[in-house]
């Protein structure tokens, strides 16, 4: 190993993540300090925050300077297994906070495994795709990606953290970057699509819709886009007409099911025919699309399952209320009109660090964690919130840079895992505060009131500074 040349460490990330955790603890303080004044108690979150940002340096000094880059890949496996049964732990015998039961405690303080998690799986998904012989194209290879995104994946949502666990679907960017197919992300953005839709509209229009696309995607196949789509129009119109047809005497049998039913059967069975043929023909593109038709027409009838009786009532509400399917505003909806009230009051430049009233009387629930965006919008206006975007937007961007100018592929991999990871985060917590996403509770990292996430995302980020830095050592 070369000996490290400490002026190569990139001071401008550095420079980033102090950035974020003053200008985080600047907001905690001014959403949690009483009209008394500043007390220095470990009662008070402000205190609290200060102890994990020292400690949180300390981290980051020893990952830097101690701690071999060597160490990661060589305790991937072994820490992957400790977070795992952590996370499983925690379930079981951890304290349950606003539902949900992921937290031990330790005295004053508490540690959430999901966010360390994230770093065992990030090291060790860059210890797997760095192998030579690692390809996506071989089943046994994508397989174990697979299965070491899920295991975690679902020990988290077992302790009812959505938010911690959607962030684990963004480490398919990186999946994608290592020679995932690209269909795996289309698949899910349509997933989310026909979901939405069966929702707001019904599971008929759904079909409807999932038919049309395949009928255009199918033309296009077949170089054929045009007569491929006039051929779709005729057969959505067809089907368009069905609940029409059901109200004809003469075709009173048609009731026995409903339009979705009908709708279902003549293209399922269309599409079954359709794959057989292509299968014989070897046409494995038109066989795929088919299977991917049958498999949409399953996802939309067990919208219906999976919304009554999988997702908790809660959840239910927050979906409805986001979706606008009903309004609730003092109850499930309480905490996003408030911060849309707040951030809105914020106006241009806001009302200035300590003047938010929405965050000085406590209007917003989780204010200085989960929703400490409103009190950055209300406090610091139009003017704060776009910096705080340009400095998140600088960080995710010049890691990804960093991470494409590696030589060696774990940093290369660890670092767009680094990457996604604040990616998710930020789109996750910002979208739920402004009313785009239902309220999962997940922290904007680094400015959110948390020693668990401000320790995981400085050890998160700190291990590749020091790859990065080792690298351009060489």
């Amino acid at each position: 190993m070369p000996e490290l040349n400490y002026k190569k460490l990139d001071w401008v990330a550095v420079t980033l993540y102090l950035v974020l955790i003053v200008f985080g603890w600047m907001n905690i303080f001014s959403s949690s300090v009483k009209e008394t004044g500043f007390l220095f108690q470990l009662s008070e979150k402000y205190v609290m925050d200060l102890i994990w940002m020292g400690s949180a340096i300390v981290l980051a000094i020893l990952i830097l300077f101690v701690v071999p880059s060597k160490f990661w890949p060589a305790v991937s496996w072994p820490f992957y297994g400790l977070l795992v049964l952590l996370l499983v732990a925690v379930a079981f015998v951890g304290v349950e906070v606003n539902g949900s039961k992921s937290w031990f405690a330790i005295g004053p303080f508490r540690l959430q495994p999901a966010e360390f998690s994230k770093i065992s799986t990030s090291i060790l998904l860059a210890f797997l795709m760095s192998k030579y012989e690692f390809r996506f194209s071989k089943a046994k290879d994508f397989i174990r990606i697979l299965v070491v995104l899920a295991i975690p994946m679902l020990a988290i949502l077992l302790e009812k953290e959505t938010g911690s666990a959607l962030v684990y679907l963004g480490f398919l960017i990186v999946c994608y970057r290592e020679g995932m197919t690209g269909w795996i992300l289309v698949a899910g953005l349509l997933a989310i699509l026909f979901f939405i839709l069966t929702l707001i509209f019904s599971p008929f229009v759904a079909i409807l819709v999932l038919a049309a696309l395949t009928g255009i995607a199918a033309g296009f196949y077949n170089h054929q886009p045009i007569p491929g789509a006039i051929a779709t129009v005729i057969v959505i119109t067809f089907l368009a007409f069905i609940p029409r047809l059901m109200r004809v005497e003469s075709l009173a049998f048609l009731t026995r099911f409903a339009p979705e039913v009908w709708a279902a059967l003549l293209t399922g069975v269309t599409a079954v025919v359709v794959a057989v043929l292509s299968w014989l023909h070897r046409q494995v593109a038109l066989r795929n699309l088919m299977l991917g038709f049958l498999l949409g027409l399953a996802l939309i009838f067990s919208v219906e399952f999976v919304f009554e009786h999988v997702l908790k009532e809660h959840q239910r509400a927050r979906i409805e209320v986001l979706l606008g399917i009903r309004e609730d505003p003092m109850g499930v909806g309480y905490n996003v009109h408030q911060s849309l009230v707040a951030i809105g009051s914020g106006g241009f430049a806001g009302k200035g660090f300590l003047g938010g009233t929405q965050t000085r009387f406590d209007f917003v629930p989780e204010q200085s964690t989960d929703f400490i965006f409103c009190t950055i919008g209300e406090e610091w206006g139009l003017l704060g919130t776009f910096f705080v975007l340009v400095l998140y937007l600088s960080l995710i961007l010049r890691l990804i840079g960093s991470a494409e100018k590696q030589k060696d592929s774990f940093a290369r991999v660890y670092g767009w895992c680094v990457a996604v990871c604040l990616l998710m985060h930020v789109v996750i917590n910002i979208c739920m505060t402004i009313g785009l996403m239902p309220v999962i509770g997940i922290p904007l990292p680094l400015l959110s009131y948390g020693g668990s996430s401000l320790w995981a995302f400085t050890i998160l980020l700190f291990i590749y500074l020091r790859l990065d830095m080792e690298g351009k050592s060489y």
